[in-house]
């Protein structure tokens, strides 16, 4: 190690204690153990499923409905050309998956949910529409008039609020695309089922789904409440919903609660999309969705890398650095990012062309958690626009398999003790996040930052606490950090010592590196050709394999620098610490 850097328990900032919110449903041991009010859920869900498929709901759904829409909602975001084109000649490629053809296209077999759930959403028609010929609008309305057919009545994924929410958003706002100089007959069965449509979703938009799949379904009454003659009513409910989601969901420090920054970018454009509808409606914008906006854009900025991407943290891929600038530049909101988010729990340090991103909060703070993983205290460190150490990413296909991989601990870099996950990943999917408690505190000094954090995921198992100190140099070029494990209970017994715990650090795929001779350094040589070097004292240096999805559909190999150590007896130490140190190679 180098010349010795202050790594004492900072004393000076305030202590943030973090813990996910309590969930209703009870998750005790590998698998979930129902309760009372879990069945009863379930049971109004399947007799509601058995009413929306009755012929008396059907017609529970008729009335008057609209002719003309009075307002187009404003879209600025372009579709994919390529992918026209490929739904032109028949092949829709969505979640990874390709199906070709027409036949039986709305109820395919051997398909994923997000297949499904995207083809049902209609968002595609923007990318007919950026095809601009008038076999892209024939076709549109073709395939418009096709799901009318084999879909005017319930059915479980078409009809799911969140996606009739994206439905409706969609054939609304390209209404003027594919609706406008059709005839009479088609425009008579566009309005009837969208009427028919709108009138289901204002029953279900909060009742079907939680957490940021309820802002899709709000979304869709909003917009049609706008864009419809007499919607008035379904427009204050749409807007009463968005209220009460926002301050339940939507963090003070800007963060949706479910914590993923692929997420947050999603959300912040969906509000903004709702803020320019009802700006093209000339309706009045709530100052709730007003302030959402104004604290979600610097939390997007927070979580930008210096190449304009997004860090991988729950379920998160980079995300293309053009349409992060579009929403933010329509946000129109000034703030500047945050270097601690206190109420998600990341840090941030940025000091010169170093930035280091830290999570150090629960893997989610919500009742929702599919974009949770168990990621807790990794960071991802990026050198100018070049990134160098990332987490795994997120796999959106269909092996469940890969899914679980890429949201285990191993996938991020952090500490791995005994190949365990430091949030337990349940049977079902769940996280069992109820009981951990995750703790940070920062120093700032002349242009140097420190951060101490904390989590208890390990205690119930084998009674230590991992606590994270990293120290970052004013100078941008010296990065270094602790990891302790610290004993707190007897269930850390005699044999402790034999129990391995790995800290992994995964590289990007553009960045190579090297062990040398002595085995306690790595070289790695950034694509600009910019050296960085690590070393480390307490622990066995190993380069091994690795993967990077941080580009949607797309799986890269990599490179990951582990480090191996084992713990200290409980009866010798009250702590075993591993220490490292990134430091920017000078010399050529």
């Amino acid at each position: 190690m180098q010349k010795q850097v202050r790594m004492a328990p900072i004393e000076t900032e305030r202590q943030e204690a973090i813990r996910p919110r309590k969930r209703s449903r009870s998750l005790v041991g590998r698998r979930t153990r129902p309760q009372l009010s879990d069945l009863l859920l379930l049971l109004s869900a399947f007799l509601r499923r058995i009413i929306y498929r009755t012929p008396l709901y059907s017609l529970s759904l008729l009335g008057h409905a609209p002719t003309v829409i009075t307002v187009t909602p404003p879209d600025p975001l372009p579709g994919d050309a390529t992918r026209g084109r490929t739904i032109l000649e028949g092949e829709f490629t969505f979640a990874g998956e390709s199906v070709f053809g027409d036949d039986s296209l709305w109820s395919p077999s051997g398909v994923s949910d997000l297949w499904m759930e995207e083809l049902h959403g209609f968002s595609w028609i923007n990318d007919l529409h950026v095809v601009g010929s008038n076999a892209a609008r024939l076709r549109a309305r073709a395939l418009v008039t096709d799901w009318i057919i084999h879909h005017g009545r319930w059915s479980s994924i078409a009809w799911r609020s969140d996606v009739l929410g994206v439905r409706i958003a969609a054939w609304l706002g390209r209404y003027e695309f594919f609706c406008a100089s059709a005839d009479e007959v088609f425009r008579e069965k566009f309005f009837t089922s969208l009427n028919r449509q709108v009138k289901h979703l204002a029953r279900t938009a909060i009742r079907e789904t939680d957490g940021a799949h309820r802002f899709f379904a709000i979304k869709g009454l909003v917009y049609a409440g706008v864009c419809l003659p007499n919607g008035k009513e379904t427009l204050a409910k749409g807007l009463q919903f968005l209220g009460q989601e926002i301050q339940c969901q939507i963090l003070a420090d800007g963060c949706h609660r479910e914590r993923s920054s692929r997420l947050q970018l999603v959300l912040l454009r969906l509000f903004i999309d709702i803020r320019a509808t009802l700006i093209a409606g000339k309706q009045e914008v709530p100052t709730t969705l007003q302030s959402a906006i104004d604290r979600m854009a610097p939390m997007l900025r927070f979580f930008r890398h210096g190449d304009g991407g997004l860090a991988l943290f729950n379920d998160s891929t980079e995300s293309e650095s053009w349409l992060v600038d579009m929403e933010l530049t329509r946000a129109d909101a000034s703030g500047k990012p945050l270097s601690t988010a206190p109420h998600s729990g990341f840090q941030r340090l940025h000091v010169n062309r170093s930035l280091v991103i830290l999570d150090a909060g629960p893997p989610t703070l919500s009742v929702s958690d599919e974009h949770a993983h168990a990621g807790t205290l990794s960071f991802e460190m990026s050198v100018g626009k070049e990134r160098m150490i990332v987490n795994c990413g997120a796999y959106t296909g269909r092996n469940v398999n890969w899914r679980y991989a890429c949201r285990t601990s191993a996938a991020h870099s952090t500490l791995i003790l005994e190949d365990t996950n430091s949030t337990e990943i349940l049977t079902n999917g769940h996280l069992n996040v109820d009981d951990m408690t995750v703790t940070s505190r920062r120093e700032e000094e002349d242009g140097n930052i420190w951060i101490e954090a904390s989590h208890d995921g390990y205690e119930h198992l084998y009674g230590v606490i991992h606590r994270r100190r990293l120290y970052l140099a004013s100078s941008g070029e010296d990065f270094r950090g602790e990891d302790s494990l610290i004993h707190t209970s007897p269930r850390c017994n005699a044999n402790s010592e034999n129990r391995l715990f790995i800290l992994r650090f995964h590289l990007h795929p553009q960045v190579r590196a090297s062990l040398l001779h002595n085995r306690a350094t790595v070289i790695m040589r950034l694509p600009s050709g910019e050296g960085w070097q690590l070393r480390t004292s307490g622990g066995k240096l190993g380069i091994n394999e690795s993967v990077y999805l941080g580009i949607p559909g797309e799986t890269k190999h990599c490179e990951q620098i582990t480090i191996n150590a084992r713990m200290a007896n409980e009866d010798a130490s009250s702590e075993t610490t591993v220490k490292w140190a990134f430091s920017r190679i000078t010399d050529t």
